[in-house]
């Protein structure tokens, strides 16, 4: 057997299983690049870079003097490549973008797997449990954090029961909510006034109780959150 299968094997093996663990944490939370999709783009960095640590086993009996060879040209194309990847996942749900941290978790894991293929075993297993810690321990931290929510806001009156811009001011500011800027729109043929506003809060059931609020009103004919 070859002295280096070995090593190559162990290189591959790790990079394999870092990938399906930080794969298995994203598969756990429903996102849309998973178990399989990590394990191998973990593999596949792990496995271009075998190719220049272990270099002159392929290169033969080439003199080592007419070859110059930059393992650093083969990360930078790795880590080129996964950004396609990684902005495969990221896509707009409303005033939402999701998949951003799914496409980090993918770029840390061609990083990664990029350690183990050179053999770099230290740095790539803090690395790999720094990630894992980040993605299952910081997202409870993150929701501890007091944060915004935004929302859009249309509030549609009957034409000749509009309720007056201030009080919409103050009924939106009683629940919890500011304004961000409001526009206005007027449907004669519909026969219908409406408010169209960014609003911002700072509680995360405010958008609740302000639902529940709007649907009392009967001189509301129709409202979206």
């Amino acid at each position: 057997m070859h002295p280096h299968y070995v090593e190559i094997a162990t290189h591959l093996a790790a990079a394999w299983a870092a990938g399906s663990l930080i794969g298995l944490e994203r598969s756990f939370h429903g996102r849309p690049a998973g178990f399989r999709t990590h394990a191998l783009v973990c593999l596949a960095a792990a496995l271009l870079m075998v190719v220049t640590a272990y270099q002159w086993d392929w290169l033969g009996a080439v003199p080592m003097e007419t070859v110059r060879t930059d393992p650093t040209r083969i990360a930078q194309g790795i880590m080129t490549g996964i950004g396609f990847l990684g902005a495969g996942v990221i896509f707009k749900d409303g005033l939402t973008v999701r998949g951003l941290t799914t496409a980090a978790s993918i770029w840390i894991t061609s990083a990664i797997g990029i350690l183990y293929g050179v053999g770099f075993f230290f740095p790539a297993t803090l690395a790999t449990l720094a990630t894992l810690g980040t993605l299952a321990i910081f997202r409870r931290i993150e929701a501890w954090i007091p944060s915004h929510t935004f929302g859009q806001l249309v509030l549609r009156f009957s034409e000749d029961k509009v309720l007056p811009e201030p009080d919409v001011r103050t009924l939106i500011a009683a629940q919890g909510f500011s304004i961000a800027n409001m526009s206005y729109r007027l449907d004669r043929a519909g026969g219908f006034y409406e408010y169209r506003m960014m609003v911002r809060t700072g509680s995360k059931h405010a958008i609740e109780t302000l639902a529940s609020e709007l649907r009392t009103r009967t001189d509301l004919l129709e409202f979206r959150i």
